[in-house]
């Protein structure tokens, strides 16, 4: 820890579980904006992927942030570049926080994908630009107000120059950051006091990591790595639970964000499970192009930036449908 440091104990000590927190007045709060969903889409079969999973899409959500996804399990948590929101499973916005980087020991203006742990968002803040990130801290917020907790500034020594993403492993007692700029390595944290523990070296390499969240104990990253002006789809990774403590692992090729079941090629970006209902949730973009990381021009029938949630149902043999959800 640095000058920048509050105390030893920053963050929250862990517990056995997960606290999921009733937001304050969702019952009562009306929506902000009518839910957005593609109630015209038709949801596509069952995708099997790399290591045998089955999804099937369950909904498709219009969303205002283009960065980060996170779930108690209750809500979802979203992140655009330089704000929060809360929505509830519908789709609802409940609440927001337009001016989050106010009070903090660094100067920020920008999020990466988030994660959600016993009753706090957990975010990557840093200042970003054309590609580089500066003044890296890990902030995290009150999951019910959205209002500014406590920081603590990153380990320059330990190679990472920005933060795409964070995210809790509860069974390790660690907070994850991934690296957009250079993906070679993801690195770890204490969750307790906040000390730097090291990192984890990822081979083969994934290109431009987004987002970050464990489930069932194995860290999956998805990866910026098709290129949209050539209608290449982006992709899911993995690495087991078994080799996550290593010095380094090789990844596996989980899942591809394919055309469809995406409405179209763009830019993944963060991920969550939502283990109270065995569902992946991913955050995609689409109508931008993107260059080093910033928004340019709209491709060709765009007006606007698109952000969306797709709601993923994990799957396994034997329900109805031939498969059923895990448990």
């Amino acid at each position: 820890m640095n000058s920048h440091s509050h105390s030893r104990n920053l963050f929250p000590s862990r517990t056995m579980s997960i606290a999921i927190p009733s937001i304050r007045g969702a019952n009562s709060i009306p929506a902000l904006h009518p839910v957005k969903q593609h109630k015209d889409l038709t949801l596509p079969d069952v995708y099997t992927s790399s290591s045998g999973t089955k999804y099937s899409l369950e909904k498709v959500i219009e969303v205002d942030g283009r960065q980060g996804i996170a779930t108690n399990g209750t809500h979802y948590f979203v992140s655009s570049s330089t704000a929060l929101f809360t929505y509830d499973l519908l789709g609802n916005l409940l609440h927001k926080n337009e001016d989050p980087f106010t009070g903090l020991p660094l100067a920020g203006n920008h999020f990466g994908d988030i994660g959600y742990y016993d009753g706090k968002l957990y975010t990557g803040v840093e200042w970003f630009d054309s590609g580089q990130g500066q003044d890296i801290q890990i902030v995290l917020y009150d999951a019910e107000t959205l209002d500014y907790s406590t920081s603590v500034p990153w380990n320059v020594d330990s190679g990472q120059v920005e933060c795409s993403a964070i995210t809790i492993d509860v069974d390790n007692e660690l907070v994850w950051m991934s690296d957009w700029v250079n993906s070679n390595y993801v690195y770890k944290y204490d969750l307790n006091g906040g000390e730097y523990l090291g990192k984890l070296h990822l081979r083969a390499t994934p290109t431009w990591t987004q987002g970050i969240a464990f489930y069932k104990g194995d860290l999956y990253i998805t990866a910026d790595d098709g290129d949209a002006d050539r209608n290449e789809s982006d992709n899911l990774w993995k690495v087991s639970k078994e080799t996550l403590l290593n010095n380094a692992t090789f990844i596996s090729h989980e899942f591809i964000f394919d055309v469809p079941p995406f409405l179209d090629h763009g830019e993944i970006e963060g991920i969550d499970f939502n283990t109270d209902t065995n569902q992946m949730i991913v955050l995609a973009n689409r109508g931008m192009r993107i260059v080093l990381g910033m928004p340019t021009n709209y491709y060709s029938g765009y007006t606007r930036e698109i952000h969306e949630l797709y709601v993923f149902n994990i799957l396994e043999e034997n329900d109805s449908n031939g498969f059923q959800s895990e448990e």
